[in-house]
C-alpha cells in the first residue's frame, strides 16, 4: 500500500501485530463478545474487500454503521472518524518509529482457538488424502493372483482384468498424497502394466505391448525398484528379436542385467532371453554361453517380483528349458531342442493339470515337434502335437501361433511334400492358426517368441 495513503486504523493495526485480514477478524470477534455481553448492538467484521478500504485513506465514501462503528472505537479507543483520517495528519511523536514501529503481536485465547482450529482443519484435509491399507492390500492381493493365473487364462480375459487393474491403480494415485502410499501404488501400475505388455504380445499386437513394456519401465524408474525396471526391459528384447532386431535384443538384455536388486530368477530370465537374441544371430558360441549362464542362476538370490509374486514374473526351471528349446532350434540343433522341450514337459508333468500354465506347455511341445521333424520324424511331431490341437482358441497365444507356422514350414521341405502323415499334419497346424486370437488381430509371423 502507498504509505501516503494510509489511514490511522491501518497505523494502530499494524502495531498491534493485526495487520492481516484474519489477525484483525479475530480481535474483532473477541471485542464484539466483549460488547454483545453488555448489551451493545455489533455486526459482523468487515470482509477482505471492505477492510483493505479502510486501511486505505479516501477508500470508503462514508464510516461504517453504528454496530461497526461501535467494535472498531472499542478495539482502538479512537473514534471513528480518527480511524479513518490519513495517517499524515497524525502528530509526529505518535507516528514515528519509535512509537509506531510494528510491536510484538498481543495473543490472546481467541487466536490461539482460532489457530488450533485452522491446524485440526488442515490435517483432517491431509488426512482425508489418504488411502485405506486394505485397498493397497487388495489391489496387491489382485495382482499377484493374476500374475499366477497368468498362463492358466484366456490372454483376452487377462487384458481386461490387468486394465481394470490398472485404472484403479490410476484413480487412487490421485486420492492419495503420502508418499510411502504413492510407491505402493506406482509398484501395482508398474505389475498392471507389465502384464499388460505380456499380454498384447501373446494376442500379437506388438505395438501396444512395447508401449505398455516402456509404461512399466517408468513406473520403475519413479520408485526405482530395479527388478520392474530389469522384467520390463527384458520384455523389450525379445520383442526386439521378435521385431528382427536380434542385436538389439543382446544390448536391452545386457542393460537389463545392470539394474540393482535382481535375484537368481532375474538374471536365469535375461540369460534365456539373451540366449534367444544370439541364436537369431546364428551366433551358436553366444547363445551356449548364455544357456550355461541362466542354467547357472540357481536361485540362492531372491527379489519380490520374480520369486515372491512370481507366476508371470518368474522363470522357473520348466519355462527356462523350453526357452532353451527354443533357442536350440534356431541354431539348428534338434537333438538339444528335443532333450530341453522333453525336459520342460517333464517338469510340467508333476503338476495338477489346472496349474499347468499353457504359455509354456503349449511352445514346449510345439518346440518338441520341430526338433522331430528336422529329423523327419512325422509321427513322432503329430504325437507331440496331439495336445495342442485341444487348445481352445482363446488360449492360443502368438507364441504357440510362431512355433506352429515354424512346424508348417518344416513340413514343406522335398520328403514330406507326398507324405499322407506329413500333408495331414499340415492342415491341422493351418485349421489350428486359424481360430489364434493373434491371427484374429492381424498378427505376422517374422520369429518365433516368447511365451
Amino acid at each position: 500500500m502507498d504509505e501516503g495513503r494510509r489511514t490511522v486504523l491501518f497505523l494502530l493495526a499494524t502495531r498491534r501485530g493485526i495487520r492481516p485480514h484474519k489477525a484483525f477478524s479475530g480481535e474483532y470477534e473477541r471485542v464484539a463478545q466483549q460488547l454483545r455481553s453488555e448489551g451493545r448492538e455489533t455486526a459482523p467484521p468487515p470482509g477482505q474487500r471492505h477492510y483493505e478500504r479502510l486501511l486505505k485513506f479516501g477508500g470508503v465514501k462514508t464510516a461504517p454503521h453504528g454496530p461497526t462503528a461501535c467494535v472498531l472505537e472499542r478495539m482502538f479507543q479512537r473514534p471513528i472518524g480518527d480511524l479513518l483520517r490519513s495517517a499524515d495528519d497524525e502528530p509526529t511523536d505518535e507516528r514515528g518509529d519509535p512509537g509506531w514501529a510494528p510491536s510484538p503481536p498481543v495473543l490472546n485465547e481467541s487466536e490461539l482457538l482460532m489457530t488450533a482450529r485452522d491446524a485440526a482443519s488442515h490435517s483432517g484435509e491431509a488426512a482425508a488424502l489418504r488411502l485405506d491399507e486394505l485397498t493397497l492390500d487388495q489391489l496387491h492381493d489382485d495382482l499377484v493372483t493374476l500374475s499366477r493365473q497368468y498362463g492358466c487364462k484366456a490372454p483376452a480375459e487377462v487384458f481386461h482384468e490387468a486394465n481394470n487393474l490398472l485404472q484403479q491403480v490410476q484413480i487412487n494415485l490421485e486420492r492419495t498424497k503420502a508418499p510411502e502410499q504413492h510407491t505402493r501404488l506406482y509398484y501395482a501400475a508398474a505389475q498392471a502394466s507389465a502384464l499388460l505388455a505380456a499380454v498384447s504380445f501373446d494376442l500379437g499386437a506388438l505395438t501396444p505391448a512395447v508401449s505398455f513394456a516402456r509404461s512399466a519401465a517408468q513406473y520403475g524408474k519413479t520408485i526405482d525398484n530395479g527388478p520392474l525396471q530389469a522384467y520390463a526391459y527384458g520384455m523389450m528384447a525379445f520383442m526386439a528379436f521378435w521385431d528382427g532386431r536380434p542385436s538389439e535384443s543382446v544390448r536391452l538384455a545386457k542393460r537389463a542385467h545392470q539394474f540393482g536388486g535382481l535375484g537368481d530368477t532375474a538374471r536365469r530370465r535375461l540369460y534365456s532371453i539373451e540366449a534367444r537374441a544370439h541364436g537369431h544371430l546364428r551366433d551358436d558360441d553366444q547363445a551356449q554361453r548364455a544357456i550355461r549362464a541362466a542354467q547357472e542362476q540357481t536361485g540362492v538370490h531372491r527379489d519380490e517380483l520374480h520369486d515372491d509374486i512370481g507366476g508371470e514374473f518368474g522363470f522357473d526351471a520348466a519355462r527356462t528349458a523350453m526357452s532353451n528349446a527354443t533357442t536350440c532350434l534356431l541354431l539348428r540343433d534338434s537333438t538339444g531342442a528335443e532333450e530341453f522341450a522333453n525336459t520342460a514337459l517333464t517338469l510340467l508333468s508333476y503338476r495338477p493339470d489346472a496349474e499347468v500354465p499353457i504359455v509354456v506347455a503349449g511352445p514346449a511341445a510345439i518346440d518338441l515337434a520341430r526338433a522331430r521333424l528336422m529329423r523327419n520324424e512325422v509321427e513322432g511331431a503329430q504325437e507331440a502335437l496331439e495336445p495342442i490341437f485341444d487348445v481352445p482358441p482363446g488360449y492360443r497365444s502368438s507364441g504357440m501361433l510362431e512355433r506352429l507356422i515354424a512346424a508348417r514350414i518344416e513340413l514343406t521341405r522335398p520328403q514330406f511334400r507326398s507324405a499322407p502323415a506329413a500333408l495331414s499334419l499340415a492342415e491341422q497346424i493351418e485349421d489350428f492358426t486359424v481360430l489364434s486370437p493373434a491371427r484374429r488381430l492381424g498378427a505376422q509371423s517374422p520369429l518365433a517368441i516368447e511365451a
